[in-house]
């Protein structure tokens, strides 16, 4: 069988163009993936935990994973060589496309996936350390960062409200509903109620 691996990070993120680089790189060679693995999660959590990991426990010798590249199995190293491990353990093939490689059982296919196990890991530090850089930068700045602070005058509404909020309560509308109608979560409506 042929799996077709798409991961991103975040859920507002678009698997799209992932799959149009499988769905291409397979018809070229003749081929169709026969299932479709479409997974939002970090790359740094463990794969055992995702659906690549609990797909690769019921693939069979032979099967083969396709993916655009190897950092979409994980975003270090060892993760990325423990995957690699499981599906040479169990025969199972992995094609990255974006690095034209052939993951198999082989001395070379495993330096060479150590060395873009290796780089995946590199980048994700970087791109870790200039966002530490650049928020820090930020902040000597003046700029505050993080969430703005719940306005006090929403504050002073919902105290001003409170009997006919807990009155609507009573007759049972969420608080979320309230919430929406005062422009706060229903967490913050429930700590200046309560």
């Amino acid at each position: 069988m042929i799996y077709a691996y798409v991961r991103v990070s975040r859920s507002h993120q678009s698997v799209s163009s992932q799959k149009f680089e499988i769905k291409n790189y397979l018809t070229a060679k003749g081929m169709k993936a026969d299932k479709w693995i479409v997974e939002s999660v970090s790359g740094t959590i463990d794969a055992s935990k995702r659906k690549l990991g609990r797909a690769i426990a019921k693939m069979n010798a032979g099967d083969l994973v396709v993916c655009t590249e190897i950092s979409r199995l994980g975003r270090n190293m060892l993760m990325i060589m423990s995957i690699l491990n499981d599906c040479s353990q169990k025969g199972i093939g992995i094609r990255t496309i974006k690095d034209n490689f052939d993951l198999c059982n082989n001395i070379n296919s495993k330096i060479i996936a150590f060395a873009f196990a290796l780089a995946a890991e590199i980048e994700r530090n970087l791109i870790s350390q200039r966002t530490k850089e650049a928020l820090a930068d930020r902040r000597a700045a003046g700029v505050v960062l993080g969430r703005p602070a719940g306005s006090y005058k929403c504050k002073d509404r919902v105290l001003a409200d409170r009997d006919m909020i807990i009155s609507t309560r009573k007759d049972g509308v969420s608080l979320r509903t309230i919430a929406r109608k005062y422009g706060i979560s229903a967490e913050t409506l429930r700590r200046y109620l309560y």
